[in-house]
């Protein structure tokens, strides 16, 4: 008699469908932790793997798409060319969902400019960061987004002041702008959730510690300092459409963001110390100036846009994927050549 299988989402497919290899990063990595959540979310979700494009480019963090997804297409591109490469995949197959995974030195060094263009398009894809502020595979060296004054035994002293993601982000006129914590599992995996359903380009930034180059107890990076000094925005929590939005019995007026994504999902942000409206734009400018000045570890969803058309909106392409088109497709028609000759005499 066969057994039935349980622990199954809505399509049938248990969580083990949504692993990749065994992982051969550094024990403790922050990376194995996001990708982690990465599968739960996909689980969570009811994705089909076969349906989603994973890209990455070169470092620890372009190693993490091996280690999910295992049944989906992954493409590893040169050194920062990961948001080019994935920008002309998502315009050649609109049917698919595309995931990117960076790191911090593939995006806001080698990467900036790509990933600026694929911003300002507005290319539909989840971009995420996997934020450690060194370059963990060529063996600690400072990125761009390394605090300034941080010191490395064997890098010596950072004179430089860092670049931050989600402020690039916001001011390249992304449409889904979020920042977490490898350590804070939960928020991580609801911001990838809701980020796989935001129409547009959706960025996160995640500090994702490095523990053999840049672990130090004072290190912006660290686990100690990101725990010691995170500061949540909002209690978050993605509901899929088909979901029944149920508030807790002690819900009180005005306590409750509802924050509608295109199909109908929304995120439901919890407010907790202040008032934030992630749909300003503005105020997510000097929020993220502000917790810069102060080094405050500030995660949640930053900023939303729902109305921007995105890259392949603009285009009009045919609802056949232009991958997909045969030979007979693309080709015009005899009499169409012959009325072209004609009109060049």
């Amino acid at each position: 008699m066969a057994i039935p299988v349980t622990n199954t989402n809505q399509i049938g497919l248990q969580k083990n469908d949504y692993k990749g290899l065994p992982s051969t990063l550094c024990q403790g990595c922050g990376h194995n932790s996001i990708s982690n959540q990465i599968i739960t979310a996909c689980y969570e979700l009811g994705l089909v793997p076969e349906e989603i494009l994973k890209f990455s480019g070169i470092g620890c963090s372009s190693k993490s798409p091996a280690y999910f997804l295992e049944r989906s297409f992954g493409f590893n591109s040169l050194h920062g060319r990961m948001a080019p490469l994935a920008t002309g995949a998502v315009f050649a197959d609109t049917s698919l969902k595309a995931l990117g995974v960076s790191g911090d030195g593939d995006t806001a060094s080698i990467g900036m400019s790509g990933f600026k263009h694929m911003l300002r398009r507005n290319t539909p894809m989840v971009y995420i960061v996997e934020n450690n502020g060194v370059y963990g595979l060529t063996k600690g060296q400072f990125s761009a987004t390394a605090e300034v004054g941080l010191s490395l035994k064997h890098q010596g002293t950072n004179p430089y002041m860092p670049v931050d993601i989600c402020m690039e982000a916001i001011i390249s006129n992304a449409t889904f702008v979020g920042r977490s914590f490898a350590g804070d599992p939960k928020q991580v995996k609801e911001l990838i959730k809701a980020a796989l359903n935001h129409r547009g380009v959706a960025v996160l930034d995640i500090i994702s510690p490095c523990v053999t180059f840049n672990n130090q107890v004072n290190a912006f990076h660290s686990y100690t300092w990101g725990k010691d000094h995170e500061a949540p925005l909002h209690e978050i929590s993605f509901v899929p459409k088909l979901d029944e939005i149920i508030l807790a019995d002690d819900f009180m007026p005005g306590t409750v963001t509802e924050v509608c994504l295109h199909d109908g999902s929304m995120i439901v942000l919890k407010k907790l110390e202040k008032d934030y409206d992630p749909t300003d734009r503005w105020q997510a400018l000097h929020m993220l100036e502000e917790s810069q000045r102060n080094n405050w570890l500030v995660t949640g969803l930053i900023y939303i846009e729902c109305d921007t058309p995105t890259l392949t909106d603009r285009h009009n392409l045919p609802d056949t994927p232009l991958n997909r088109l045969t030979d007979k497709d693309l080709r015009p028609a005899p009499e169409t050549l012959d009325q072209i000759n004609s009109s060049m005499l």
